[in-house]
């Protein structure tokens, strides 16, 4: 490499507190992802920044340029450009139903999602559940939808900020993956690449979460926040609640069901709740007036807009769109088993944590990229926390395949309920908000 910069200069720079500049780092990140900067030395600075942590400035500039590593969408051409983030939770289906409200807000939608991986549920999973639907478009055909329909979601692609996939496999065996601005800078530079104007981010904390704490949660928000600003977007963050599962199902058709439910005006509070929430949020970092944005927000699920949204986008992207209107033919595993209450009382907890893994142990998840997984086992939650329950009376009900993972996805569930003579003290879905 021709350059000015010496790597072990800029490691050392790191390493003592000090800031990088810009230059510095386009340098240091880019020459990794070419191939120019070895890993070894790369995973110096990455323990360095782990140790020392990076400005505000500096978070944005590494973020920018993991964003220019690669492809970068241009959306230019389609109005009111919104993209929504979800930090991972467990049944947390919400991208099913807030993608096609905001189309029928009149906003536009041109996404790219991922899978899941561990113990939380991927949103192209989920549409998978459609036989026929595919997250494989042109990207003319993909602009083309977004225009046409409002909404057009892909998978993720391997050419989007490509900095960010080298960058984050050497954090998974560095042990440091567990970094604000590394974590902050790996979500924003695929927001940033994906061009769009504005950014809803649901940061969810809890049980379930990759943040636990309200304060972690709140910082993390604020540093993508804080990074969309400095990159000239539209950023705004939803802190949720992820202490028990979001809904009542978790597993990829039932969370198709429960979403479809939705779209009928028809799901359960804490969904309707966050999803129109996060409408909102939408509308106003285009300057809407929040009462308003709310009441047209929550219209899109009673008169049906959102739900014709929906159905002409899995027909668009080659899925049974028929399944929209008769989601009992959407696969769903015929086993059952139940978990029962082991006394009188009221849920006082259900774990998320225990519920993600339970569907994970059922086949409904994957350890590693790349596995195949079964689309309809799953978990469902029969009580809520706060719901009151007799002894032996059922709390979650599983949905199996040939009893696979049963028993273990049982001990799972069965470890992480808790009742109590009492109610619990009721906890708000939205924790927070940072703008």
């Amino acid at each position: 490499m021709t350059s000015s910069f010496n790597v072990p200069d800029l490691i050392r720079k790191k390493r003592d507190g000090e800031a990088h500049t810009r230059a510095e780092l386009e340098h240091l990140v880019l020459g990794y992802t070419r191939g120019e900067v070895p890993d070894y030395q790369v995973s110096a600075w990455l323990m360095a920044v782990y140790l020392r942590g990076m400005t505000p400035q500096e978070t944005a500039d590494l973020t920018l340029v993991m964003a220019a590593s690669g492809d970068e969408l241009d959306l230019a051409g389609l109005p009111r450009t919104v993209d929504k983030h979800s930090t991972g939770g467990v049944g947390d289906k919400t991208s099913l139903i807030l993608t096609p409200m905001l189309a029928a807000l009149g906003l536009t939608v041109a996404k790219m999602s991922g899978r899941g991986l561990a113990h939380t549920g991927g949103t192209i999973d989920k549409l998978e559940s459609f036989p026929g639907w595919t997250p494989e478009l042109p990207e003319d055909r993909f602009i083309e939808q977004a225009r046409e329909i409002g909404l057009a979601l892909v998978g993720q692609s391997r050419d989007l900020a490509p900095a960010d996939g080298k960058l984050y496999a050497l954090r998974d065996v560095t042990a440091t993956v567990d970094c604000l601005p590394l974590i902050a800078s790996s979500i924003m530079s695929k927001k940033l690449a994906s061009g769009a104007h504005t950014v809803v981010l649901d940061v969810k904390v809890g049980a379930g979460a990759f943040m636990r704490t309200l304060d972690d949660g709140r910082a993390l928000a604020q540093a993508m926040v804080d990074i969309g600003t400095r990159a000239g977007r539209q950023v705004r963050a939803v802190l949720t609640d992820m202490d028990a599962p979001l809904g009542r199902m978790a597993g990829n058709s039932l969370e198709v069901q429960e979403a479809l439910a939705t779209l009928r005006g028809e799901g359960p509070g804490d969904l309707t709740e966050l999803c129109v929430a996060l409408a909102v949020e939408a509308l106003a970092a285009y300057g809407e007036d929040e009462g308003q944005a709310e009441a047209r927000a929550r219209a899109t699920l009673q008169d049906g807009s959102a739900l014709e949204k929906f159905r002409a986008f899995i027909a668009a992207q080659g899925g049974d769109a028929a399944l929209v209107d008769d989601p009992d033919r959407l696969d769903v595993a015929p086993g059952r088993a139940e978990v029962t209450a082991p006394s009188s009382g009221f849920v006082a907890g259900i774990d998320a944590l225990a519920v993600g893994r339970a569907v994970l142990a059922l086949g409904g998840g994957r350890e590693r990229k790349g596995e195949a997984i079964d689309h309809g086992v799953g978990v469902e939650l029969l009580k809520k926390p706060g719901e009151a329950v007799g002894a032996g009376e059922a709390v979650l009900r599983l949905y199996h395949r040939g009893g696979r993972g049963l028993e273990t996805a049982r001990a799972l569930l069965t470890a992480g309920l808790s009742v109590s003579e009492t109610a619990p003290e009721a906890q708000p879905l939205i924790l927070d908000r940072v703008n």
